[in-house]
């Protein structure tokens, strides 16, 4: 059902149609030629379950986690497994493990249960691999917040060695497999040739690494040996069942990059491109580390301007040149593939007019387009120049050259950098505050629209109606919500946002079903509300933008259901609506752009 869940609420971004550069990535390609290993990891596993088994008693004297992430489905049918099997751990090592996640919990008030989950993810990296689940030798290195937790490692070691789990671990790890394969490396391997190609490059896989050592000959003498070692990198997605749902946890250790997340993640439109990024960039910028010495100084000065407004800013210069470099692709190769998107179908809808476009409205419309794009990349690029990334308004006005080029990014870097001038990055977060406040308007617009009743009159008793209701669904209470929807529905049977609002409420009430028929009766549901939106706009007029949603909506269910060809025809019915404020255009664009790629 979590598929669901993704396909009906959650906008996608996914690529273009079009591959450039010499270095394009095959369909079918082997993610391990390119440091990519998708596979789920026994330490975490280990942690996250003795988390599991960390019990509480609530007001009720009811036994009860003491962490409750929500988990995707496939998640909590692991969850019940793994209560069941628990059921017999040694009731000593059950309360202090209690003890202990119940205390941190305490000490941490404000942290929510996912955010509370990702310190332990991070303190499992720190121990050796299993069976052992050493502590590291070192510690005086590591963050605070890993160190708040590193003395749950012993009570860890003792539930791997006096649970069941170790003997289930097997059978577990083919269960985590198995949810992995369904999606995990489809969308890695789409993830991983899109941003390749826009970079055209190709991972650094292996570090050369000179290590000089010195012998004491005589007291006066000593010789010096220097040896040439290789290391591999590598980016490991790890699939993980008890991570709560539509979370990414990023950890880095040395030459291994790792992202850990529920199985289920589409990572086309994650915080994984962020990572994988920073995977590609980091040796690119550490080859380039002489150039960069020389505008250290430049860059520094940038940063405490910076930290002058956030303390919190890394001062590291080179973790901030990788940083701005990554955002700034990160904003500019979505902006590349929106506009690509965009700019085929306005081909599309010329070619459909007999290739003139007399009036420009196709012309006018991909422009507003392209500004509406430009706009929100310099939000986001602000965004993250908040945050520390001072050159990525930089790097983001280099990227324009290396995409006309072609050039490999390794290859650009250097050029990049000698062109820095530090006199042109002042004021360059000022010069963006139209654009930022464009692209604000857009998002709230988005915002306000995605999900909610579109209204075209507000003092109206339906209208008023539905904004009543609308608290209702905000409430969760989808009950209610259906009944009040009904009782409109009987003086309102022509009213368009009525029946939308019906399938909404349906698709929500499906989510939370667990019962495979029953959900598949709310989706019958959903479907026809839906159809009947579409109905009753062939007998009147209806808003564009409720169309929009409806034609969206629809074809999520039938691209759930694998129906593609029909979904396929719905989407295109979204797309030559236009781009109607509070609709669901680009969505539907993205939407028929994955299907083209997988049909």
């Amino acid at each position: 059902m979590r598929i669901f869940i993704c396909f009906l609420f959650v906008l996608l971004l996914t690529s273009s149609a079009f591959t450039q550069g010499s270095q394009s990535v095959a369909p079918g390609f082997d993610l391990a030629n390119y440091g990519v290993r998708i596979e789920p990891d026994k330490r975490v596993m280990t942690v996250l379950a003795a988390l599991e088994a960390a019990r509480t008693t609530n007001e009720a004297g009811e036994s009860v986690p003491v962490i409750n992430t929500p988990l995707s489905q496939q998640g909590k049918e692991f969850r019940d497994l793994l209560k069941s099997d628990l059921m017999a751990l040694n009731e000593d090592l059950r309360t202090k493990i209690s003890a202990f996640v119940t205390g941190h919990k305490a000490r941490n008030k404000g942290k929510s249960d996912a955010e509370l989950v990702s310190a332990f993810v991070s303190m499992a990296y720190a121990l050796t691999p299993a069976p052992e689940l050493a502590d590291p030798v070192v510690t005086s290195d590591l963050p605070g917040s890993l160190l708040d937790v590193l003395d749950f490692a012993p009570l860890v070691r003792d539930f791997y060695r006096r649970s069941s789990f170790a003997g289930n671990l097997p059978e577990y790890q083919k269960r985590y497999q198995q949810a992995s394969d369904a999606k995990l490396r489809a969308s890695a391997r789409e993830m991983v040739g899109e941003l390749l190609n826009y970079l055209n490059t190709k991972p650094q896989l292996f570090v050369v690494e000179r290590i000089t050592t010195q012998t004491q000959r005589t007291k006066r003498t000593t010789l010096s040996n220097t040896e040439t070692r290789e290391r591999e990198r590598k980016f490991n997605v790890v699939p993980e069942l008890l991570a709560p749902a539509a979370s990414v946890n990023f950890v880095n250790v040395k030459d291994d990059y790792y992202v850990v997340l529920p199985p289920e993640t589409d990572l086309v439109g994650s915080g994984v491109r962020r990572a994988f990024l920073q995977y590609v960039i980091d040796p690119i910028v550490l080859a380039n580390a002489k150039d960069i010495a020389s505008i250290r100084d430049s860059v520094k000065k940038l940063l405490e301007e910076r930290r002058a407004s956030n303390p919190n800013v890394s001062p590291d210069v080179y973790l901030t040149i990788s940083r701005s470099l990554v955002a700034a692709i990160d904003a500019k190769q979505l902006e590349d593939v929106k506009v690509r998107i965009a700019t085929d179908q306005a081909r599309e809808k010329i070619a459909k007019m007999g290739g003139n476009d007399p009036s420009k409205s196709v012309f006018n419309e991909l422009e507003k387009f392209k500004q509406e794009a430009a706009d929100e990349t310099f939000l986001r690029l602000s965004e993250d120049y908040e945050k520390g990334s001072v050159l990525d308004f930089y790097f983001a006005e280099q990227l324009d050259g290396v995409e006309e080029s072609g050039a490999d990014i390794a290859a650009a870097m250097r050029e990049m950098i000698l062109s820095f001038d530090p006199a042109k990055e002042t004021g360059r977060y000022e010069r963006y505050a139209d654009s930022r406040k464009r692209a604000l308007a857009v998002r709230e617009a988005r915002r306000t629209a995605a999900g909610t009743m579109v209204t075209t009159v507000v003092d109206n008793p339906v209208t008023n109606k539905l904004l009543e209701i609308q608290k209702t669904v905000e409430a969760k209470d989808y009950k209610k919500a259906e009944v009040d929807l009904k009782d409109l529905l009987k003086n309102n049977p022509d009213e368009p946002r009525v029946f939308y609002n019906l399938g909404r409420v349906a698709s929500l009430t499906a989510v939370s079903i667990e019962d495979s028929e029953q959900q598949a009766a709310k989706l019958l549901e959903a479907k026809t509300a839906y159809e009947n939106v579409v109905r009753i706009s062939q007998k009147q007029r209806v808003d564009p933008a409720l169309l929009s949603l409806s034609y969206v909506a629809l074809a999520k269910i039938f691209e759930f259901y694998d129906n593609k060809p029909y979904a396929m025809n719905l989407y295109d019915a979204a797309i030559r609506l236009g781009e109607v404020s509070g609709g669901a255009h680009q969505e539907a664009m993205a939407a028929k752009q994955r299907l083209v790629k997988n049909p």
